[in-house]
Formats: C-alpha cells, sequence, structure tokens
C-alpha cells in the first residue's frame, strides 16, 4: 500500500492549524478573564490530576517564581487548592478544585463546530484523525522533554 502524497503546502496548512487552536486558547482563556498560562495549567491539572508546584511549573515550562505566581492567581480565583501530599505531609500538591465560570460557554462555538466537522468524516477516518491526536500528542510531549533537557545526561 503506498503512502498519500502530502500536499506542497502541508507544512504550511499545519503550523496554520497549530496557530488556529493557540489563537483560540488564547482568546478562551481571556474570555473567562485568565491568562492563557492560567488556562493551560488548569486544563493540565484537570488531565493528569494533583500534582507538585514543580511537577506544574516544569509541564507549563514555567520557572520557579512564575509558577508560584500562576499557582497564587488559580488559588485565589477558587480553581486549585495546596494540599500536603498522602505520600510526604512535607510536600504540597496542587489539586484542581473548580474551573472557570464560562468556560464552557466559551469553547461551545469551536466545540460545535469541530463536532459539526468531525460529523463529515467516515468512522475508520475518525479512528485515524484520534490516533493521530494521541500519537502527535506523545510526540510533542516528548519533544518538549528534549528541548527543556529532561531525561538527558
Amino acid at each position: 500500500m503506498s503512502t498519500p502524497a502530502m500536499p506542497s503546502d502541508a507544512s504550511e496548512i499545519y503550523r496554520r492549524y497549530l496557530s488556529a487552536v493557540m489563537l483560540h486558547g488564547h482568546a478562551s482563556a481571556k474570555a473567562c478573564e485568565l491568562g492563557a498560562s492560567d488556562l493551560y495549567a488548569l486544563n493540565i491539572l484537570g488531565l493528569t490530576g494533583p500534582m507538585t508546584p514543580g511537577e506544574l511549573g516544569a509541564r507549563t515550562g514555567l520557572t520557579t517564581g512564575p509558577t508560584t505566581r500562576l499557582i497564587d492567581r488559580l488559588e485565589a480565583a477558587g480553581y486549585v487548592r495546596r494540599a500536603p501530599s498522602p505520600d510526604d505531609r512535607r510536600k504540597v500538591i496542587v489539586e484542581p478544585v473548580g474551573k472557570p465560570a464560562g468556560l464552557d460557554e466559551a469553547m461551545a462555538p469551536a466545540r460545535q463546530r469541530i463536532g459539526e466537522l468531525l460529523a463529515g468524516y467516515t468512522p475508520e477516518q475518525i479512528t485515524v484523525l484520534f490516533d493521530y491526536f494521541a500519537r502527535a500528542s506523545e510526540a510533542y510531549q516528548a519533544a518538549a522533554e528534549q528541548l527543556r533537557g529532561v531525561g538527558s545526561d
């Protein structure tokens, strides 16, 4: 079986897609009166669950000071809380406890449009798309860790 030819502007199409996703994330955060890093951190906590401030900083790409300020903002807004680690009471973990008011409303138009777009694909195509999303997520995560020097000797 041969691999389909890539469009000549595949890189540009993909970069436009990534830019649109990022722009939507920034607009969604602003609609909820959050910074983009704040919404990103809440998404990370929602996907992975509680973690130490250091882990959250590593996942967001922030250094210690900005991570502390981010957690302070999210805690003051009622979205996270600091709690003792169940494994080591000397450590603190950051737990998600709420989501921004208006987030679902801000995301609804894009979700609806994407749902309509996906409805035009066959079940087999949907399987391929979501396989790509899962595998590309892992690839980007690994590349980000490599850029940050995580796991390098």
